[in-house]
């Protein structure tokens, strides 16, 4: 009994090169080609595949909304995130959503087969080249880290007050600091955890658990 897929990607000819790529496979019978994920949505009402290749960014909803929708709405159907995003934010977004595989579009025909052989058996395939973004991504965050155990109870104290969108003023008297002292208890927190700006420090204080929301 072969392996049902079906693709979701909006590029025609990707999706149908896939196809090809697997049609003389007796392990594996491409079962559906979507080109949205409202027409995704619609065939999975129709017939579940074993495994969905999904693409992210597509017309509509994005990839990381389907896979949610879908993993809740039929746990039994696998997914492999099938894209040329090689960029921890969309990796570590997908397998948030619990996606079983993430292969980058680059793969070989007896790659991508063995990706479906193994997450239909119930194991997770990550891409050698994803598998290597996401341990540089884990040494970062790990220095990083290291870096924040550094900060002092008054920088601390400092980063929550710029989360919480205080002005340097504003922190200034509400710390009974000067504006200078507050500008380089920034300055060094920005240091610290290795960033520029606000938005990127504040981002980084809240996967660091280091601010309240």
């Amino acid at each position: 009994m072969s392996i049902k897929i079906a693709i979701a990607d909006d590029h025609r000819l990707i999706a149908e090169g896939v196809q090809n790529m697997l049609r003389y496979s007796s392990e594996v019978e491409v079962v559906a080609i979507y080109p949205d994920g409202n027409a995704l949505l619609e065939g999975m009402e129709r017939v579940q595949p074993d495994v969905l290749l999904l693409d992210i960014g597509m017309p509509g909803m994005q990839g990381d909304e389907l896979a949610g929708i879908i993993k809740q709405q039929y746990p039994a159907v696998k997914i492999i995130v099938l894209t040329n995003q090689d960029n921890i934010f969309y990796i570590k977004n997908m397998l948030q959503q619990g996606v079983n595989g993430y292969v980058l579009k680059h793969v070989e025909k007896e790659q991508l087969l063995q990706a479906v052989k193994s997450v239909y058996a119930g194991e997770e395939y990550i891409d050698g080249l994803v598998l290597d973004r996401i341990e540089e991504d884990e040494e970062e965050q790990k220095r990083v880290a290291e870096n924040a155990s550094l900060l002092s109870g008054r920088e601390k104290e400092v980063l929550q007050l710029i989360a919480d969108n205080y002005t340097t003023n504003e922190i200034a008297e509400k710390l009974f600091l000067s504006r200078r002292t507050v500008e380089h208890h920034r300055e060094s927190i920005l240091s610290k955890l290795d960033v520029k700006g606000t938005l990127a420090l504040v981002r980084k204080a809240t996967e660091l658990g280091l601010i309240r929301s």
